[in-house]
């Protein structure tokens, strides 16, 4: 019975190729459109994208392009080439912005960039590629059900920017440069104010400008203990409460010996 099984499975699986060959040489181009969709309905994507590849330039100028361009980019989707589907959901919208498809096209170009976006500390293009993508969504279609769903993505690829940027600026200040870790720091900070590494990149920023003024020349010196002295009284301002609060107020003890600095006197004057 197993032998009989194993066989006509065989025969099952020879028939379905010999029936798919003669579905790729037919030239009724109809006919292959049909069995194409008919192919992506059953998830056999890398058959429908085969046959939808062809179609595309067939069908191209013609009122059932927009049809071909979204079966072939969700073809893509279900062999999880994402750039080529991407393309496909972009031509779809570039040359038929009135389909009956854009609104879900729009959608998936936003989705397929956010599945393209890379790791963090990587060149983020792609990942602001997304964010644009989605937001247009959003601003097209606002009542749409996919809009919570668009949202949620764009928070999480705002939060993986937000990790590029603190990533930077921590590179510098991990490898010692003090100069360019105040620079990148700052410009952190400026560009993500409400970032949950805040209170870290502000620490980072007092301790960079600390250890920059401490080694600088005589003639930097003391503009630069002035300016580690501001940031001090800033970064307790905001974090009082901070882990870091014992370390920051020995860099302030220190600052302010060098500068002869005198708080008590400074406020009675």
């Amino acid at each position: 019975m197993r032998n009989i099984s194993l066989a006509v499975i065989a025969l099952v699986i020879v028939s379905s190729c010999s029936d798919y060959n003669t579905i790729l040489k037919s030239t009724d181009y109809e006919f292959k459109y049909k069995k194409a969709v008919e192919y992506y309905e059953d998830g056999e994507y890398a058959r429908a994208g085969t046959l939808f590849q062809e179609l595309v330039n067939i069908y191209r100028g013609t009122s059932r392009a927009d049809q071909i361009y979204y079966y072939y980019a969700k073809s893509m989707m279900g062999q999880q080439d994402y750039l080529m589907a991407k393309h496909y959901f972009q031509t779809l919208l570039k040359e038929f912005p009135g389909s009956d498809f854009a609104e879900e096209a729009q959608y998936m170009v936003g989705y397929t960039s956010y599945l393209l976006s890379p790791k963090p500390r990587l060149d983020q293009e792609v990942t602001h590629e997304a964010i644009d993508a989605l937001q247009l969504y959003i601003n097209l279609y606002p009542y749409n059900e996919k809009v919570d769903e668009a949202n949620r993505l764009i928070d999480e690829l705002q939060n993986k920017l937000v990790y590029k940027s603190y990533l930077n600026a921590k590179l510098y200040y991990d490898f010692e440069n003090y100069k360019a870790a105040v620079i990148a720091i700052g410009n952190s900070l400026e560009e993500y104010p409400f970032s949950q590494y805040r209170e870290e990149l502000k620490f980072m920023l007092l301790k960079s400008k600390y250890l920059l003024a401490m080694n600088s020349v005589e003639e930097k010196k003391e503009e630069r203990l002035s300016d580690a002295l501001d940031e001090y009284f800033a970064f307790v301002d905001e974090f009082s409460e901070s882990e870091h609060r014992k370390e920051a107020d020995k860099f302030y003890e220190e600052v302010a010996d060098l500068l002869n600095y005198n708080e008590e006197q400074t406020n009675i004057n």
